[in-house]
C-alpha cells in the first residue's frame, strides 16, 4: 500500500492459538513491509475486493505462515493510525480482529512476513508488541478460557 491514503483501508488481524500440553501458544509474525516493518505482530493484512473479512483472515494466515485455521470469533475492531514527523497520516487501517484456532500446517514465514513463530502468551516481552496486540491476545485467551 502506498502511504498517505485519502481514506482508511480495511485490514484483518488474527489471534491464532494452538493448544499444547504445556499450555497455549500464540502465532506471531515479524512484519516484512511498512507500516511497522521489522516489528512482531499478528498475522493479517488487507482485505481484497470481493473477499469477506473471514476469508481474508484465513488467507492472510495461510499466506504469511503456512497454517490453516478455524475462525472462532470476532474479537474487536481496532484503528491503526500512523503519523509522520509532521503529524500527517501516513497509514490508516481499520483492523477487524478475529480469534482462531490452529488446525494444520507447520509455521513457515512467507508473503509479507519476514519471520513467523509460536510464542508463549505468558512470555511476550521479547517481541515488543503493540499495546493493542497485547490486549487482543489477552482477550483471546480469556475467550478461550486459558
Amino acid at each position: 500500500m502506498s502511504s498517505y491514503p485519502n481514506r482508511p483501508l480495511i485490514g484483518v488481524g488474527v489471534i491464532v492459538f494452538r493448544r499444547q500440553s504445556a499450555g497455549p501458544q500464540v502465532l506471531l509474525v515479524r512484519r516484512g513491509k511498512p507500516p511497522r516493518e521489522g516489528r512482531w505482530s499478528l498475522p493479517g493484512g488487507r482485505q481484497r475486493l470481493g473477499e469477506t473479512v473471514r476469508e481474508a483472515a484465513r488467507r492472510e494466515v495461510a499466506e504469511e505462515t503456512g497454517c490453516e485455521v478455524e475462525i472462532t470469533a470476532l474479537l474487536d475492531v481496532v484503528d491503526s493510525i500512523t503519523r509522520d514527523d509532521d503529524r500527517a497520516i501516513a497509514y490508516h487501517y481499520t483492523l477487524v480482529d478475529f480469534l482462531a484456532e490452529w488446525r494444520a500446517g507447520e509455521v513457515c514465514a512467507a508473503g509479507d512476513a519476514a519471520d513467523a513463530l509460536w510464542a508463549d502468551p505468558d512470555a511476550l516481552e521479547p517481541y515488543d508488541l503493540w499495546s493493542e496486540t497485547l490486549r487482543l491476545i489477552a482477550l483471546g485467551r480469556e475467550r478461550l478460557g486459558d
